[in-house]
């Protein structure tokens, strides 16, 4: 589908099939080609590249001076014939025979379009709007798009309902000090971590099958390649199921999504080295974790969380995804349910060999052990009340889990910084753009 009720042409819906047709382009001038009495404009639209040729005795002086003049990454709009031409891209050029300058650009450009002289990861973020027009950022964020569809379609044709939750609230998800406070009128409030508490409520309300694609915020003082402080995540929580259920869930929708993207036309723009990876993904336990950091000569005790060193001695060993199980409830939250008779609950990582991409757990669903959880992470059940109504008047057991999506797309296309899969970035630097 179009996105105007004009008659221009995307670049991709012409061919040396329209020969002799006239039509209207609008785009970019990416490229100028100047040969004297033959110079060529390359304009970009969203789709690619049209070859506009001018010879000075077919265009006229007028038309030929005019077209020379323009600086690169001007917008412009051209009328003319298309031509068969072999030897030009894609195998026709368009003879223009009017020209409209809809907007002309400094001659001094932020950084180069055309990808030939690179530019530091800053600069590109700082002229994000500059960046997005290369080829290969454009199509880190088409194949984002495309995913995010994959993710949704996924889950809806398997019975899900969307939902869209709080991003203020009054308490924080699990407790500690990683929020951004706020004023909300006479009160303070935060920035939600996570759409947990909530998307259990509706568990509550029998819509049995829930998710969200939605922004995060934690006020975490990062400075890593993999951490933002204003994320998307991608929730879901499902009701009368176990662990194992929504960890099939999970690995079958990241398989879903690699290949998917497999089949993107500009994929090779940005990812070379592709794979779907196999499922199902392997499963080690906390305890079995802790040996193979033993075993690969670094020490751990039980009970601390993996740093990012670990995770990488782990990811190289282990060397495809994989799900952490079985952990110590003292690492994971209020809500992950124990395990009878011993200090672990039934709670998940999933994990690239990068980095963690998801977290997940079965749920308390019992309103007593729910409230003892709280108090033994020492918060104070009173500042959960609205949550904990939810599970005294009929809660089933559920399961759910948090994936992230800047985290799944710089794995999915092997991404040297999480910055690069997120249009504006947020860290402990960035507030704008």
């Amino acid at each position: 589908m179009k996105l105007s009720v004009t008659d221009r042409k995307y670049s991709t819906e012409l061919s040396a099939a329209n020969d002799s047709e006239r039509v209207n382009i609008a785009g970019w001038v990416h490229e100028k080609r100047d040969l004297g009495g033959l110079f060529f404009l390359i304009i970009r639209d969203r789709e690619g590249y049209v070859q506009v040729t001018f010879h000075k005795r077919t265009v006229g002086k007028e038309l030929f001076e005019q077209g020379r003049k323009i600086p690169r990454e001007s917008v412009v709009s051209i009328k003319g014939i298309i031509r068969a031409e072999p030897k030009a891209p894609n195998g026709y050029e368009l003879i223009p025979d009017h020209l409209d300058v809809l907007s002309v650009a400094s001659q001094i450009l932020p950084l180069d379009t055309t990808g030939k002289v690179g530019a530091e990861l800053d600069t590109r973020l700082d002229a994000r709007f500059m960046d997005v027009r290369t080829e290969r950022t454009k199509h880190i964020f088409m194949i984002r798009s495309r995913m995010l569809k994959t993710v949704r379609n996924f889950l809806i044709d398997r019975g899900f309902v969307e939902i869209n939750t709080p991003k203020i609230v009054s308490a924080a998800t699990e407790g500690g000090t990683a929020l951004f406070p706020i004023t909300y009128f006479e009160r303070e409030a935060f920035l939600n971590q996570s759409p947990q508490l909530y998307k259990q409520m509706l568990i509550a309300s029998g819509l049995d099958a829930v998710f969200e694609i939605a922004p995060i915020f934690r006020a975490e003082e990062h400075d890593t390649t993999k951490h933002l402080n204003e994320a998307t995540s991608i929730d879901v929580e499902v009701a009368f199921v176990t662990m194992e259920d929504v960890m099939q869930l999970l690995e079958s929708l990241v398989a879903h999504v690699y290949a998917e993207i497999a089949s993107y036309p500009g994929l090779k723009s940005v990812a070379l080295d592709f794979e779907v990876p196999p499922t199902p993904f392997r499963r080690i336990t906390y305890d079995q974790a802790i040996e193979l950091l033993a075993a690969e000569g670094t020490e751990l005790e039980w009970g601390e969380d993996f740093s990012t060193a670990h995770e990488h001695i782990l990811g190289k060993a282990i060397g495809e995804h994989y799900f952490i199980i079985d952990w110590p409830c003292t690492i994971k939250p209020f809500y992950a349910q124990p395990i009878d008779g011993t200090d672990l609950c039934d709670a998940f990582d999933l994990m690239h060999p990068r980095l963690e991409l998801s977290s997940g757990s079965q749920r308390v669903h019992s309103y007593e052990l729910l409230k003892e959880r709280i108090e033994s992470k020492g918060l104070a059940p009173e500042s959960f009340e609205f949550y904990l109504n939810a599970f005294r008047f009929g809660m089933p057991p559920h399961a759910g889990w948090g994936l992230g999506v800047e985290r799944l797309l710089m794995t999915v296309l092997g991404l040297e910084n999480v910055r690069e899969a997120v249009l504006f970035p947020r860290d402990r630097r960035r507030l704008v753009p």
